[in-house]
């Protein structure tokens, strides 16, 4: 239960950190600006530097260890791309113009995979006998 709390914790925190930089996304800061959340770019320095790698690493490493802890191989590869490509387009990739559509990507799909574990989560192997 609780890595699935710190799973929307890390997903929910990459977003709100990334709404808070309207010049790094310009699509997600006109999306913060119409859900009235214009204010967050007053701390956009923090929001990228420390807490979008942090909610992303958070969220790379609690859906590893639910990998590990599932041994579903599928939907633990899928799991992690999100935050792997998050963190890849923070870092090594930023320099690229098309680094910008990977994050688009990484954080849709971070949010679309904490959906598809509420709707349908993975179940526990069973041992047929």
């Amino acid at each position: 239960m609780i890595n699935k709390i710190l799973d929307k914790v890390g997903s929910g925190g990459v977003w709100l950190a990334a709404l808070s930089c309207t010049a790094c996304f310009p699509a997600l800061g006109s999306l913060a600006s119409a859900l009235g959340l214009g204010f967050l770019s007053h701390f956009e320095g923090i929001a990228v530097n420390t807490l979008l790698p942090l909610f992303a690493a958070l969220a790379l490493l609690v859906n590893s260890y639910n990998w590990y802890q599932h041994k579903h191989m599928v939907r633990g590869i899928l799991s992690v791309i999100g935050p792997i490509a998050v963190l890849l387009t923070l870092y090594p990739l930023w320099q690229y113009d098309w680094s910008t559509y990977l994050f688009y990507f990484g954080i849709t799909w971070m949010v679309f995979m904490s959906v598809l574990d509420i709707v349908k989560p993975v179940k526990e192997p069973v041992c047929k006998i």
